[in-house]
């Protein structure tokens, strides 16, 4: 079945090189002009908050000369019409034979609420009401356009890098068939959002009781032949290898480029490591590009927020 989904690779790298125009749009203050500094970093031609009305002449006159460019929009934007906007956009982007996709950048309410009261900003939909007004106004103003999106970013818990992963993972213009990014995470501190396929192993022995484990992580080799001795582990393992392996090809086929596997524990640190590690180690032996992290091996606290990015541009 691997073997299938790579003989795919060429035609879907093909469709992936099709000239693109991203539309990225989102709550204020979610991190959208962070996202379009990163695509312009990845070779896109970026604008944000231009008047709606000229953006399909910039569309048409970069037709032949910029293969990806993203166009950064939100409630403040002059002209902001979701169904107007949209329907113009598809006319223009299917005139240029190209292809149109939304990105939306969003956040929890509260965190949204914290970043503006953190950098004494004003919500641009607030006027002289409290920031959260501002945000749940906003909030109905775009839920048809955050229902339309192909990608929804909640940037609630995610660091900057993470915000520029998720980006590049689904959005780099060259891609040549699946990446996967492989990551562990305790269940205390939440769910990874951007995680496609969630897998819980709270259900094996637990190496933290062991007073001669306790100080180590699943990187260590004590740990993994505690775990490996644990009779559930190995029919587990297999089993999940057998639930993964006829999904890749199946996803490829798809045309994703992009799929996140969370591995989760109760503090992060022993058994989704472990397993984290082993199953990242079988998805490359498969011939599959992957990525690993530990989001909460060293974790101290909450994560660097992704800034706000109001009132920043990106030329």
């Amino acid at each position: 079945m691997i073997t299938e989904g790579c003989r795919q690779r060429s035609a879907l790298a093909s469709l992936a090189d099709r000239p693109r125009v991203l539309l990225v749009t989102g709550m204020s203050g979610a991190g959208r002009s962070t996202a379009l500094k990163t695509l312009e970093d990845m070779g896109y031609e970026a604008f944000d908050n231009l008047p709606l009305s000229l953006v399909p002449a910039l569309i048409e006159s970069a037709a032949a000369d910029a293969p990806a460019i993203a166009v950064g929009a939100d409630a403040r934007t002059r002209g902001f019409a979701i169904e107007s906007m949209l329907e113009t956009l598809d006319v223009v982007v299917s005139r240029t034979a190209r292809e149109l996709k939304v990105l939306f950048i969003d956040c929890d309410d509260e965190r949204l609420e914290r970043r503006y009261t953190e950098t004494r900003r004003p919500h641009p939909l607030a006027g002289d009401r409290p920031v959260m007004d501002g945000i749940r106004l906003e909030r109905r103003v775009v839920s048809a356009l955050r229902d339309r999106a192909d990608l929804l970013i909640d940037t609630s818990n995610l660091t900057v890098a993470d915000l520029k992963r998720l980006l590049t993972g689904h959005f780099a213009r060259q891609t040549a068939g699946l990446r996967v990014f492989v990551t562990s995470f305790a269940y205390r501190h939440g769910i990874p959002r951007d995680a496609d396929l969630i897998f819980d192993v709270r259900f094996l022995d637990n190496p933290h009781y062991v007073p001669e484990l306790h100080s180590l992580t699943g990187r260590d080799l004590a740990v993994a032949a505690h775990i490996e001795r644990d009779p559930d582990f190995p029919p587990f393992f297999s089993g999940l290898w057998q639930l993964l392996r006829p999904l890749l090809p199946r996803y490829e086929k798809e045309g994703k480029t992009y799929l996140t596997i969370g591995v989760g524990c109760t503090g992060g640190r022993h058994r989704s490591v472990y397993v984290a590690e082993q199953l990242a180690a079988q998805l490359r032996a498969a011939g599959l590009r992957v990525e690993l992290a530990h989001r909460d091996l060293l974790s101290s606290g909450s994560p660097a927020p992704v800034p706000s990015g109001a009132g920043v541009t990106a030329s």
